[in-house]
C-alpha cells in the first residue's frame, strides 16, 4: 500500500524540494486528463512510480491555482503542500471512472481558501488597525496608536452599520487585502461595483470616525 511504502510527509517534502523528472504530460487537455485518471487508478492499486509521476505532473496546475488565489508566494507554496497532503489522504475516495482534474481542482481550491481564511483570522485585528489609521484624521493618528483596541472596536461597529454591499467590498479589499479582481470573483459583484462600494464605504467611515458627520 502507498501509505506504508511512501509516507505522506516525506513524499510531499521530496516533491516540493526536488521535483525531479517525470514523463511529460500530453499537451492536449483531454489526453492529459485521461492520463492523470489512469495514473491515479494505478496509484490506488499501489503503483508508487505512477503516483509520483502524477503528482509531479500536477504541480504546475496546483501552483497556478494557489498563486492566483494567494498573492503571497510563501502562502501559495504552503497551500500547494496542503493540497498534496490532502490528495494523499483522500486518494482512496477518488472514483477512477470520473475525470481526475475536477477532483484535483476542487481540493486545491479548498486548501487555498483555508489559507485565506486562516490569514484573515490571524491578521484581522492588524488589518482593522491599519484601516483605522488610514481613516483617521492626521491629528488623531497618535490617539489611534495609543488606543489601538478602542479604535479597532469603533471601526468594527461603524462597519456593521454600512450597507451590505459596502461591508462586503470593504472586507474583501481592505481587511482581506484582495485585489479588485479577486474581490469581484469572491463576491459576484462587478469590479466597478466593488470599486464604487469600497470608495463609498471609506468615505462614510472616515466621516464617522473623525466626527465630521
Amino acid at each position: 500500500m502507498l501509505s506504508t511504502c511512501l509516507p505522506a510527509y516525506s513524499m510531499v517534502s521530496s516533491l516540493m524540494e526536488k521535483p525531479g523528472l517525470a514523463v511529460a504530460a500530453p499537451d492536449d487537455r483531454d489526453a492529459r486528463d485521461l492520463r492523470w485518471s489512469r495514473l491515479m487508478a494505478a496509484a490506488q492499486a499501489g503503483d508508487r512510480r505512477a503516483y509520483e509521476d502524477l503528482l509531479r505532473e500536477c504541480l504546475p496546475l496546483l501552483r497556478q491555482i494557489c498563486r492566483a488565489r494567494l498573492r503571497d508566494a510563501t502562502e501559495a507554496e504552503d497551500a500547494v503542500q496542503d493540497t498534496l497532503l490532502s490528495i494523499h489522504r483522500a486518494r482512496a475516495s477518488y472514483d477512477a471512472s470520473r475525470p481526475f482534474r475536477p477532483w484535483l481542482i476542487a481540493i486545491t481550491e479548498r486548501r487555498a481558501l483555508d489559507r485565506i481564511r486562516a490569514r484573515g483570522r490571524r491578521s484581522g485585528r492588524e488589518a482593522a488597525l491599519d484601516l483605522a489609521a488610514e481613516l483617521a484624521a492626521p491629528q488623531a493618528s497618535v490617539d489611534v496608536a495609543l488606543d489601538a483596541d478602542r479604535a479597532a472596536a469603533k471601526l468594527r461597529d461603524a462597519v456593521q452599520e454600512l450597507p451590505e454591499s459596502q461591508r462586503i467590498a470593504l472586507g474583501l479589499t481592505k481587511l482581506q487585502d484582495m485585489s479588485l479582481q479577486e474581490a469581484s470573483a469572491r463576491s459576484g459583484m462587478s469590479v466597478g461595483a466593488i470599486k464604487v462600494a469600497t470608495h463609498r464605504a471609506m468615505q462614510t467611515l472616515r466621516r464617522r470616525l473623525t466626527g465630521q458627520e
